[in-house]
């Protein structure tokens, strides 16, 4: 008949390759992930900013332009036209940002608005 070799124990897979990938996956992570916020922009939502008092403060972000209360603003005039406006620093200024704007020029507008004084910045579509 036939003669076949004798059976030999199964051999265990190592698990030396895959701990190995594991762990140059976790130093991937590591080394690629963002554990901080370079800047954050402190905005109140829409509806937590609370009661709206005083004269309108609506200012239009557009691409090239600034509007406030739909009237043509220059940028560097913004915080001058805006201050008669405020009874206090701390009163509600809604920010629009129209279709064209990149979330970047609003960033900046709002940056601007805080370096004055104002704390109170709400942002709305």
């Amino acid at each position: 008949m036939f003669s076949f070799a004798p059976p030999r124990p199964r051999r265990r897979p190592s698990l030396t390759p895959m701990i190995d990938v594991v762990f140059l996956l976790l130093v991937f992570f590591m080394l690629a992930s963002q554990f901080g916020h370079d800047n954050a922009l402190p905005l109140s939502a829409p509806g937590s900013a609370g009661p709206y008092t005083g004269p309108p403060r609506l200012v239009d972000i557009g691409a090239g332009d600034l509007r406030l209360n739909g009237v043509a603003v220059a940028p560097d005039l913004l915080v001058t036209q805006l201050r008669p406006l405020m009874d206090d620093a701390d009163d509600l200024i809604i920010l629009r940002g129209g279709a064209d704007t990149t979330l970047q020029r609003l960033i900046d507008v709002a940056r601007a608005l805080r370096q004055a004084g104002f704390t109170r910045l709400t942002v709305v579509e």
